[in-house]
């Protein structure tokens, strides 16, 4: 299947180097996803799950080990459950955070296109990277309200704080979420001419 410029499935590879990379990273996403749910952490492992569910999907449908989103995306993607395991600064995470909702976004739109009748050019996949990672945002925040007064978390509500400042925090957070969206669109738009335009060319089997 030769690329075109609206053909978002042209981004699957089916190469051993990218479908290694691929598959060592779902592996990391599964113990990490698995590590939250045993400490508690309900919220990232339901988000280490999604992630991994996406990176799985192509393989499973196509019955196909190969068939891979390429490894760079699912490593942004990953950036966030890397960076709360480690225990990365705040205001790192949440900007990492947002950068991972775009590029799941992305994946979400190429397999929309592979597996439904949907049709996305470039421009308007990038358009809902953009949108998805600021409705995030806001999903974000009242998931973690929600944990917070039923589960007894401090995600968002944090004692230490006063209401004015957990508000300020909110507010950077979607400025934030702003941010990522547009710089994510930007270098998707970049990327993914670019790797269309290098399969096209027939250079790129990795």
């Amino acid at each position: 299947m030769e690329p075109t410029p609206s053909n978002l499935a042209s981004l699957l590879r089916q190469s051993r180097i990218n479908a290694a990379l691929g598959w060592g990273l779902v592996g990391i996403i599964a113990l990490t996803a698995l590590g939250n749910l045993v400490l508690g952490n309900f919220l990232w492992a339901g988000f280490a799950a999604v992630v991994g569910g996406l990176a799985v999907l192509p393989p499973v449908a196509r019955r196909d080990p190969l068939v891979m989103i390429p490894w760079e995306v699912f490593v942004l993607a990953a950036l966030p459950l890397l960076g709360y395991t480690f225990g990365v600064n705040v205001a790192f995470r949440e900007v990492a955070t947002y950068l991972s909702v775009a590029a799941l976004a992305l994946i979400v739109a190429v397999e929309l296109q592979l597996f439904t009748n949907v049709e996305m050019n470039y421009q308007f996949a990038l358009l809902f990277v953009v949108v998805s990672t600021l409705a995030f945002a806001g999903l974000w925040a009242v998931s973690r309200w929600l944990s917070d007064l039923h589960l007894g978390t401090t995600l968002l509500l944090d004692p230490k704080l006063s209401d004015d400042a957990i508000e300020e925090q909110l507010m950077w957070e979607f400025v934030a979420s702003a941010v990522a969206g547009l710089l994510a669109g930007v270098v998707f738009e970049l990327y993914v001419r670019r790797y269309a335009s290098v399969r096209r060319d027939g250079g790129e089997n990795a």
